[in-house]
């Protein structure tokens, strides 16, 4: 039996998410999964690594790596690795360090993952809502005063430097997801970073009516304006050719969930990849956020659908995914599925807590029967 072929596209939890729901989906249904990433990050550390280093932002790589890490003992103490964040050590309580003992320097390792604790920027915790990234923004990095490691996740150095030591950044993602055991690739939407802007109407809460130009991904995923439109810079950047050759070989595409301006809608800004996208014989599947986030403030979940046609008019689409409760009234929803020529799949996708997160379990159970289903 051949293997049905899946490419995700997203970044950050989002994507996580979506690839979380389709290995539990993959040992049922035989999917050969594929994950395009984008790569327009620039804040937390991923930020401090482009700036300071070059290259592509690690951050959303290493998160669809660690999604799609293998379930031996090992490979998940790896990716737990690959999730640590380095921590700085607080100063001592009993006074100055002595100079010259070294230990001004020395660094702590949080326990848990993530980053020293204080404020998170907004979408940090949007879960299965988008594509929050931990750490702080461009211009507020944790720990990047004398730029040492705090704040820094292993799996970005170790991306970085792969990257750095192959030259060639799909080569370098193979070779982690191999120390991974990753059951999927993982590959970039461009082997060159982009950077994300948007005209932005009242990103100045005092001047509601004025449009503004909003620069860098964190800037525009934590804007409190309404995003008029997207674009990147450069405005044709090379599509990945491995993911190009992807999108052609798919039987299914799924985009979302996910930050929408700043993790879905950059793939179909990239000109190769709309137009792989559009040529594909593959079927298309949309899952729609639970809520909205900073950058969508506003927007309903009709109005995500229309956001695609909007950037892509030549996208059709077969199904589209939503959570039973956060579609509330489900009419408008429809009505903008079939726009797009898709028929709408309602199910309780969420977690039971009432966050507004994906379940992967209960999002796996939802793709079964729509991935398995015979054309």
């Amino acid at each position: 039996m051949t293997a049905t072929r899946v490419v995700a596209f997203g970044g950050g939890h989002g994507l996580s998410a979506s690839l979380r729901a389709l290995r539990r989906c993959a040992p049922e249904l035989d999917l050969d999964i594929t994950a395009v990433v984008t790569v327009g990050d620039d804040g937390g550390s991923s930020g401090r690594l482009r700036a300071e280093r070059g290259g592509l932002p690690p951050g959303d790589l290493r998160q669809a790596l660690v999604a799609l890490a293998g379930d031996h003992p090992a490979t998940r103490r790896s990716a737990g690795l690959f999730q640590h964040r380095f921590a700085e050590v607080p100063p001592p309580a009993h006074g100055p360090t002595p100079a010259g003992d070294g230990s001004a320097g020395r660094l702590a390792v949080s326990g848990n993952g993530r980053a020293p604790s204080g404020p998170k920027p907004a979408g940090g915790t949007a879960g299965g809502v988008g594509g929050g990234r931990a750490g702080a923004g461009a211009t507020g990095r944790a720990g990047d005063g004398d730029g040492g490691l705090a704040g820094h996740a292993v799996g970005n150095l170790v991306l970085c430097g792969l990257m750095e030591l192959l030259g060639d950044p799909v080569a370098a993602l193979e070779h982690a997801g191999a120390m991974l055991g990753a059951v999927g690739r993982v590959l970039p939407m461009s082997c060159e970073p982009v950077g994300i802007e948007a005209r932005v109407r009242g990103a100045d809460p005092r001047r509601p009516d004025e449009v503004r130009t909003v620069a860098g991904q964190h800037q525009v995923a934590v804007t409190t304006g309404r995003v008029e439109s997207l674009r990147l810079t450069p405005a044709a950047p090379e599509a990945c050719p491995q993911a190009v050759a992807a999108i052609g070989a798919a039987d299914w595409l799924i985009f979302g969930p996910g930050s929408w301006y700043t993790s879905v809608l950059p793939h179909l800004l990239v000109p190769q990849l709309a137009a792989a996208i559009v040529a594909s014989p593959a079927r298309r599947l949309v899952t729609l956020n639970l809520a909205a986030e900073k950058e969508t403030s506003g927007l309903s979940q009709a109005d995500h659908l229309a956001a695609l046609r909007a950037y892509l008019p030549e996208l059709r689409v077969d199904r589209v995914v939503a959570d039973s409760k956060a579609a509330g009234d489900p009419e408008p929803v429809e009505r903008a599925a079939e726009s797009l020529g898709a028929r709408l799949v309602l199910a309780p996708v969420a977690v039971t807590d009432g966050t507004p997160r994906h379940d992967p379990a209960a999002l796996g159970a939802a793709l079964v029967p729509v991935l398995g289903a015979d054309r």
